[in-house]
């Protein structure tokens, strides 16, 4: 059973799940893709509710989301199956529907298309409102070294780097999933 919630009286536990991995769905016709994102934030920004998500350039997801312009952010309440962390931190959409991988049920969502994963049951429904590439010439160059080495014989939109792009999702909904 869905229970709409406020985001913001959960807003803590969110960003305590972050470091350890929360999902971000995506779909692209009547595919859907989940991966894990480890760096985001929630908060107010031009008056509106925001869900901010970070999602390398290499990714399916991104390519899912530039197409979709959704996505649903995925939040544990309670032990989670390991394993989905796992296959979604490290396996990509491209080459596997992790989905049907690993059993997660899908639910729908009220406000957007995209939705949400019964086994994460918090979760916000969002649509991108604002998008941006990091600006790789205000990275602090500690940073830069930890967070993005060069590849060699790569190319990601002309630079040897896996950067990040920004999407600003507004938070049109959110609910929890209740036994």
């Amino acid at each position: 059973m869905k229970k709409e919630i406020q985001a913001f009286d959960y807003a803590g536990q969110i960003c305590k799940a972050l470091p350890k991995g929360i999902l971000m769905t995506t779909k692209n016709g009547d595919f859907v893709n989940t991966m894990v994102i480890g760096w985001g934030h929630i908060g107010i920004e031009w008056g509106r509710p925001i869900f901010v998500a970070y999602v390398r350039e290499s990714r399916h997801t991104k390519t899912m989301v530039e197409n979709h312009g959704e996505f649903t952010v995925n939040v544990p309440v309670g032990e989670v199956d390991s394993n989905i962390i796992k296959v979604c931190g490290t396996k990509s959409g491209r080459d596997l529907d992790k989905i049907r991988e690993l059993g997660l049920h899908l639910v729908e969502s009220d406000h957007v298309s995209v939705p949400g994963i019964q086994e994460l049951p918090l979760t916000l429904e969002c649509k991108v409102i604002y998008k941006q590439k990091q600006d790789l010439s205000a990275i602090p160059g500690d940073i830069l070294a930890r967070y993005y080495p060069e590849i060699p014989g790569a190319d990601f939109d002309g630079q040897a780097r896996d950067y990040h792009y920004v999407y600003y999702g507004e938070i049109l909904g959110a609910y929890l999933i209740e036994d």
